[in-house]
């Protein structure tokens, strides 16, 4: 992330508030536009949905946001009406320190279902928070740094776009390291613009950005409470909506954007030792293809020997095969990391030996499925399964 991403007319803050036990781990985000803007929102599709899902589920699309409060440590989910009046003072205490409305901020939330928010602490944040308000690179990653929750890293990402009324910036932040997919997970994210872009711009392009990023991602399968992605896009950088190529290009940059953010999600889960990418191609339709990708994916018996570096290309292919998709087994061909490892119904011959030692080496691994039904493909993300992984979220207090 490169100080040259950050969109005009926004300021960070993050530090730590007393959620989490530890006093060096942040636990209070704050994102601030210095002028109203346009918000989009994508949320999660359990039915069982955090208070600040509902909230800012009724105040997107909008253009009058100013502000998004996150706290990470408690997810404020399962804790029926007082949960929801929690989740409008932390937008109201901001709200007031800010001089705007309430209905101008957005609240997120992330940690450990089922407890009360301690509000107490969290109006003592507000207070910290606003007060550090700042520009800048190092604000931004404060401000990052205060939605994680059990991540090992932080997780940005951004861009430049020339566009014909100049240039625009984005810039995103992300957490997520479990309960990851199939569509987004507990996972939060922010996207910054400075772009001009109207509401239903806005909507339209963040939600194709979410099916080709965060809805294309899985660690375990577990669909979260709070998942929630908010793009606010201030239009400081352009004096008119973009439209045409110039709004093409930021609708571009944007959905790369949160596939950079995405991709860092499963890279970085919990115990997970390789980010495995998985392409099927040759596909009759984009959602056959999607669908085998998934169930391979979300293979146990392929996370494993992932985990354990063995090329062991028959759980592979025996999870697209009850995938439920119809194909020619005999078109289909598998390749790990670029070797070609069956096709025509058989085994190709390949150095066991040489392509396991490979996969140690290799941050990612990329598994390429191919199939002879079509022209369609389809790609996601996830990680290996390991005891590390096990060993974590039985101790972990959810």
């Amino acid at each position: 992330m490169k100080v040259e991403c950050l969109p005009l007319g926004f300021s960070w803050s993050g530090h730590h508030c007393g959620l989490k036990s530890d006093s060096n781990s942040p636990d209070y985000s704050l994102i601030v536009s210095d002028r109203d803007a346009v918000v989009a929102g994508v949320y999660t599709q359990n039915l069982i949905c955090a208070a600040p899902v509902d909230l800012c589920r009724a105040r997107t699309p909008g253009s009058r946001a100013r502000v998004i409060v996150t706290n990470s440590g408690n997810a404020n989910a399962c804790t029926g009406s007082q949960g929801v009046k929690d989740a409008e003072q932390m937008a109201s205490d901001v709200a007031a320190l800010l001089g705007i409305e309430a209905e101008q901020v957005l609240v997120m939330s992330t940690g450990i279902i089922g407890e009360f928010l301690p509000m107490e602490k969290l109006n003592a944040a507000s207070v910290e928070g606003v007060g550090s308000l700042e520009v800048g690179l190092e604000a931004f990653v404060d401000s990052a740094n205060g939605i994680l929750t059990t991540d090992q890293g932080r997780k940005t990402a951004g861009s430049i776009v020339e566009t014909t009324q100049g240039i625009v910036r984005v810039a995103a932040m992300a957490k997520g390291a479990g309960m990851i997919g199939p569509n987004m997970a507990t996972m939060l994210a922010a996207v910054t613009t400075d772009a001009n872009l109207s509401q239903e711009s806005a909507q339209q392009i963040l939600k194709r950005a979410v099916d080709k990023s965060f809805n294309c991602i899985s660690v375990e399968g577990h669909t979260s409470t709070n998942d929630t992605v908010l793009l606010l896009a201030n239009g400081a950088a352009n004096s008119e909506p973009l439209t045409g190529n110039d709004l093409a290009k930021v609708s571009d940059e944007i959905e790369q954007t949160l596939i950079q953010l995405a991709k860092q999600i499963p890279a970085d889960g919990e115990g997970a030792t390789h980010l495995i990418d998985i392409l099927v191609k040759g596909a009759a339709s984009k959602a056959d293809a999607k669908r085998v990708a998934e169930t391979i994916g979300s293979s146990n018996l392929v996370k494993t020997c992932i985990a354990g570096n063995d090329p062991n290309w028959g759980r592979i292919a025996s999870a697209a095969g009850y995938a439920g998709v119809p194909f020619d087994v005999q078109g289909l061909k598998l390749r790990l990391n670029g070797t070609l490892l069956f096709e025509a119904g058989e085994p190709c011959p390949f150095d066991g030996v040489q392509a396991s030692k490979l996969m140690a080496e290799s941050e990612c691994i990329f598994i390429e499925v191919e199939l002879s039904e079509g022209a369609e493909q389809a790609r996601i993300w996830t990680s290996d399964l390991t005891t590390a992984y096990v060993v974590f979220n039985s101790d972990y207090h959810t």
